[in-house]
């Protein structure tokens, strides 16, 4: 059973993240040759504050 997480900053539509799923299942059902009822899609949506790069946090980075 593929289960497909990813880690995003808050923000995107529920649509969008409706597509994500669709086309990450299709995908993933295609590649493994899995029934795509066994695939599962999780998506984290972090905070700016809680998502860091190169030493300081998103929303940091979004301030300058």
């Amino acid at each position: 059973m593929p289960l497909i997480q990813v880690n995003i900053l808050e923000g995107r539509s529920p649509e969008r993240k409706e597509r994500f799923i669709r086309e990450v299942t299709d995908l993933a059902s295609e590649i493994f040759d899995a029934p795509e009822e066994n695939v599962r899609v999780m998506i984290n949506e972090m905070k700016a504050e809680h998502w860091g790069i190169a030493g300081e946090s998103v929303k940091k980075r979004r301030e300058k």
